[in-house]
Formats: C-alpha cells, sequence, structure tokens
C-alpha cells in the first residue's frame, strides 16, 4: 500500500522508516530538504519537498494513490489542515493528526480526524491508526488475557446501533470517544462518524473482532 506522511521530524521519520520496512510504499514531505537525512541512506521511499497541505505537493507525493495519511509536522494547524485536504479534496479515507494542544482534540474529532496527543505518542499507535485492522490496546488485565482497545470501525457502520453492532460481531463495546468525551453507549445508542469504539474483549479473539469491524456489516 501508498503511505503519504508530512513531516520528516523524530516521529515522521520513524514512521517512514517502520512502514518502508513493512514493505509499503511511502512518501514523506517536509518544507525542510535536510529533514529526510533523518531517514538515513536505506530508505526506499520517496521524498518531496513543500508544504503538506499544498495540493500540488500532495499530488506530488502520490496522495491519489494513498491508502492513508498522517500529518506529524511541528504545528497543530499544519496537521489539521492537511488532514483535512487529503481526506476532503482527495478523498483519502484514513488520516491522522499528530496534536500538541490537547484542547484541541474536540475541534479535530468533530471534523472527524483521529488524533494522537504528543503526551501519549508511541510509533506503535500511530501505525495502528494507518494501517488496516488496526486496534489500540489501552488497557490489559494483570493475567494478559483481556484486553480493552480502540478498534475502527468501517464507516459502512455509521447509523448502526451500538447494541446492533454487538449483536452482528458478537463484541462488547465498552465506550466511546465521542467530540473527545468519553461516554457508555446504551442499548440506543448510534455509531457517529468520528466515534472511537473501545472494546473489551479476550486477547485471542480480538483479530477476529478487529476483521469484522474493518468490513462493511452483512446486507439484510
Amino acid at each position: 500500500m501508498h503511505f503519504v506522511i508530512m513531516g520528516c521530524g523524530r516521529v515522521g521519520s520513524t514512521l517512514a522508516k517502520s512502514l518502508s520496512k513493512r514493505g509499503h510504499d511511502v512518501a514523506v514531505i517536509d518544507v525542510e530538504p535536510a529533514s529526510f537525512r533523518r531517514l538515513g541512506s536505506s530508505f526506499e521511499g520517496m521524498t518531496v519537498t513543500g508544504l503538506g497541505f499544498d495540493r500540488d505537493t500532495l499530488r506530488s507525493a502520490r496522495i491519489d494513490e494513498a491508502y492513508a495519511f498522517a500529518a506529524v509536522s511541528s504545528g497543530d494547524n499544519s496537521n489539521i489542515l492537511a488532514a483535512r485536504v487529503a481526506r476532503e479534496t482527495f478523498g483519502v479515507e484514513h488520516v491522522v493528526a499528530r496534536i500538541y494542544d490537547p484542547g484541541r482534540a474536540m475541534v479535530y474529532q468533530r471534523l472527524g480526524i483521529p488524533t494522537v496527543a504528543t503526551v501519549r505518542w508511541t510509533s506503535d499507535q500511530m501505525l495502528q491508526r494507518l494501517l488496516p485492522q488496526g486496534s489500540v490496546p489501552s488497557m490489559t488485565d494483570p493475567s494478559g488475557r483481556v484486553v480493552v482497545a480502540e478498534v475502527p470501525l468501517a464507516k459502512g457502520w455509521i447509523g448502526k446501533r451500538i447494541s446492533e453492532i454487538e449483536s452482528i460481531t458478537s463484541s462488547r463495546i465498552a465506550f466511546l470517544s465521542r467530540l473527545g468525551e468519553g461516554m457508555v453507549p446504551g442499548p440506543n445508542t448510534v455509531f457517529q462518524d468520528g466515534d472511537l469504539v473501545h472494546v473489551a474483549a479476550a486477547i485471542q479473539d480480538l483479530p477476529r473482532i478487529e476483521k469484522l469491524y474493518d468490513q462493511a456489516p452483512p446486507a439484510h
């Protein structure tokens, strides 16, 4: 798959090298050509000098072919703008933006763009928000058998009741993050665009749930 990353700092370069090592095509955008040195001589992806929210720059990075886009520059405003352009102009469904100010998370969530705050960033969290069928574990019981994990739901589930999603997928949704705030869903709570779903599951059952959540619901 093809991935586009805006920002070649410590986060962006680590992310780019991780994706490249997994066999994916990667294009990295940065306004400073010297930043690409962080990628090292073994990096086989593409580097593009320019602003990550500029349409021509994005086209040079083959945004039209991108499975996912990550905005991880040093500026919150640049990141959210670039993520919006990738999603709204070029139709990239999988986008994630890094933020420095967690107080802006609610605004980002209203725009339907998942965010990773600096205070809790790891490359694994960013990778799993970009890659398909990726869960982000947030809590594991002491025995390691039960996990609460953020699992992305495909767009086709929007408008479905949480109880219906649980029934179809044989899963248990512990809570939702909506507009930056947590909520415990009731039986009539409807899954909305931008909701982050946190599932409680046995660790060995998580791959099955990830696969079902990544697909559109079955037609009746």
